[in-house]
């Protein structure tokens, strides 16, 4: 008996076969496609867009704590004391001032009411006697040497050589002391020298700032008890950048701050260099291709402008924020390839190039951000824990800031610089057979006008902060 199976195939083969030897029926020849135009590329123009303005205006954290705070005004200004018939006073005593809280001469410099005695039983510190509410107080007194039994000139020769850039444990080991002493010199140290900072550097008017951002290292390393996992974190270096402010004529640096680069951090910065600068001015700013800075300067040197209408209907458009007319905003973008500077764009952001480069021609400069990169180098050469491949980075950002606050009154008040020396009308005799000396140290607390003279470590950390600004001696 025959299978079905083979019936079924015998009827495949069948049907195959049909199909093949019947004729297929012609395909006419497809027309060919209308061919498709060619649309030619925009040419983007290379002129960069006008700046629109936000509709809401960029938010600062410490200008809202400002409009929140309310400082009492200082007391009234007492008039200074007469002068007597006695022997003119011989010791300086106008850097003084009375701090016992029941006089009305307290806080304020200058006024002929204080009087310099003797030394009390042998010691080195002078007293002086406030003659309006003759109360005595030491000439060290709310100064970091209050109650120390330590040599000034010890104290001050320590900080000076972490200043130039030595180590912590170096520096303890020069001059035979403990680590932790000179740990706590500084720390000592770093609270009056920012007051310092704060007093000084006020009211500056400058022509140019420049702003820059330096990559830092800090070792994150605690002690105590922890799981595998907290220790790794803590363990493993954490990067932290150095924010600097300049002013390239003078050399001053107005702004020295820690902290991550973020949009937050660069509002802390340009707020505190408005703070520095006089009111009013409002120089030109040039600044790497960071873009968190044009938000920032928009903050504070910005106000509302209503547009104009387009169109006769419709709503009124929204008010913006726009910069201010006087505000001058550069960058300078470097493209970097395999650690080599390849190209250099120069991007004016806020103003015309023509008003750039009228404010650079007075200098005879052009579009750059040389001199804060050179402060830069110098912050890496003074300050230990910032150095390139170095053992003497610190455990967190506290200790930074305070090699930081040192370095920043060293650079304006303790040292020359000789790109803004001043030459002498007439040449001094040095000692032996040497030239002549032509030129004046000057620092650039001095090119700026804070300060007339060089001031030496001693002297910045014997100087007693007022609690409050005082008048300009007419």
């Amino acid at each position: 008996m025959v299978s079905h199976l083979l019936y079924y195939q015998l009827a495949l083969l069948a049907i195959i076969w049909l199909f093949v030897m019947l004729p297929l029926p012609e395909s006419k020849p497809s027309l060919p496609a209308p061919p498709v135009p060619v649309k030619p590329k925009r040419k983007r123009s290379p002129e960069p867009k006008a700046f629109e303005g936000l509709t809401h205006k960029p938010h600062c954290v410490l200008c809202e704590q400002e409009t929140g705070e309310t400082h009492p005004p200082p007391p009234v200004r007492p008039d200074p004391m007469p002068r007597t018939h006695r022997r003119p006073r011989t010791v300086e005593t106008s850097m003084h001032f009375c701090p016992h809280n029941n006089c009305d001469y307290r806080g304020w410099l200058g006024l002929n009411n204080l009087r310099a005695n003797g030394h009390p039983n042998g010691g080195p510190w002078r007293q002086c006697q406030c003659t309006a509410c003759e109360g005595y107080f030491p000439e060290h007194h709310g100064t970091m040497f209050h109650g120390k039994q330590v040599a000034v000139e010890l104290i001050a020769r320590v900080l000076a050589c972490l200043a130039e850039g030595l180590g912590i444990r170096a520096t303890a080991r020069v001059f035979e002391v403990a680590p932790h002493t000179v740990l706590h010199w500084l720390v000592e140290a770093a609270e009056q020298l920012q007051a310092f900072s704060s007093y000084f550097l006020c009211e500056v008017h400058v022509q140019q700032v420049q702003l820059d951002e330096l990559y830092a290292v800090l070792s994150a390393v605690k002690a105590g008890e922890m799981r595998e996992e907290e220790a790794i974190r803590r363990l493993s270096r954490s990067p932290h950048w150095v924010w600097t402010a300049i002013d390239p004529e003078s050399k001053l640096l107005l702004v020295l701050a820690v902290g991550p680069r973020t949009l937050a951090m660069a509002q802390t910065v340009v707020h505190h260099v408005k703070h520095v600068l006089a009111l009013g001015c409002v120089p030109l700013f040039l600044t790497d291709g960071f873009k968190e800075y044009r938000t920032a300067l928009l903050a504070h040197f910005g106000h509302w402008v209503q547009p104009a209408r387009r169109q006769a209907q419709g709503p009124t458009p929204q008010p913006r924020w726009m910069p201010l007319p006087q505000v001058l905003y550069a960058q300078v973008v470097k493209t970097v390839r395999r650690r080599r500077l390849v190209r250099v764009q120069h991007r004016v952001v806020f103003g015309t190039l023509e008003a750039v480069q009228q404010v650079l021609a007075a200098c005879g400069w052009q579009i750059n951000t040389a001199f804060v990169e050179r402060i830069n180098l110098s912050l890496r050469q003074h300050v230990a824990a910032v150095g390139r491949r170095v053992m003497t980075l610190c455990k967190h950002e506290a200790g930074l800031r305070q090699q930081l606050a040192l370095y920043h009154v060293y650079h304006n008040f303790c040292l020359p610089h000789a790109s803004v020396r001043q030459p002498l009308s007439q040449p001094e005799p040095t000692n032996g057979s040497g030239s002549a000396k032509q030129w004046r140290p000057c620092t650039p607390a001095m090119a700026a006008g804070l300060t007339d003279h060089v001031w030496t470590l001693r002297e910045v950390l014997l100087f007693r902060v007022p609690p409050w600004p005082q008048p300009a001696q007419g």
